[in-house]
């Protein structure tokens, strides 16, 4: 059962850095499960404003570089998949991530976790040709999305800290296979 404690809404303020998804999210506890917790977070993040678009890109790193605060080791997990020593690569993202902020004065942000570098590039490429209130909503799926991956790994990890290790079930064995000595025998 997730209650609306301090510890949740400290949770739900890492996972996205809005002060009204916050309150929103919180104020319908207590939830079941993750999964009833990540369907209202859904649901609230749908509707993110440019203001609140902002307040949640104050908390995330450029692709590429190393966050702060609370969502930082996130953040730094969520790219490590996609991070890449090719200098032609690094630059590429440099250049983009700079055309980026200059077309549209905000950070690129885009859910990194499962996507390489070159996914991500040529996102950022594909991106950068929208329109202003196009790319604001895509900005906003994205934080969702984001905002939902982080919810998950957040709230599993907080509910198995939760549970005294001689609570947790039991991870079943399996049973060695069958030597030829002990088919001998039967």
């Amino acid at each position: 059962m997730i209650q609306d404690t301090p510890e949740t809404r400290t949770l739900l303020d890492t996972a996205l850095h809005v002060s009204r998804w916050v309150s929103q999210v919180a104020s319908g506890c207590p939830y079941a499960s993750v999964g009833d917790l990540l369907g209202a977070a859904d649901l609230a993040a749908r509707s993110l404003s440019s203001a609140e678009i902002d307040e949640a890109l104050a908390s995330h790193p450029r692709i590429g570089a190393a966050g702060s605060g609370s969502s930082a080791s996130l953040s730094r997990s969520e790219q490590a998949a996609s991070s890449t020593d090719d200098p032609a690569l690094v630059a590429a993202m440099t250049a983009g991530n700079r055309a980026y902020e200059e077309r549209f004065g905000r950070i690129f942000l885009i859910r990194a976790a499962g996507r390489s570098r070159p996914e991500i590039l040529a996102e950022l490429n594909r991106r950068l040709a929208l329109a202003p209130a196009e790319e604001e909503r895509e900005v906003a799926d994205q934080l969702r999305e984001i905002a939902l991956l982080r919810l998950q790994a957040l709230f599993v990890v907080s509910a198995l800290s939760a549970v005294p290790t001689t609570a947790r079930p039991a991870v079943p064995s399996v049973p060695p296979p069958a030597s030829s000595s002990d088919e001998e025998r039967s």
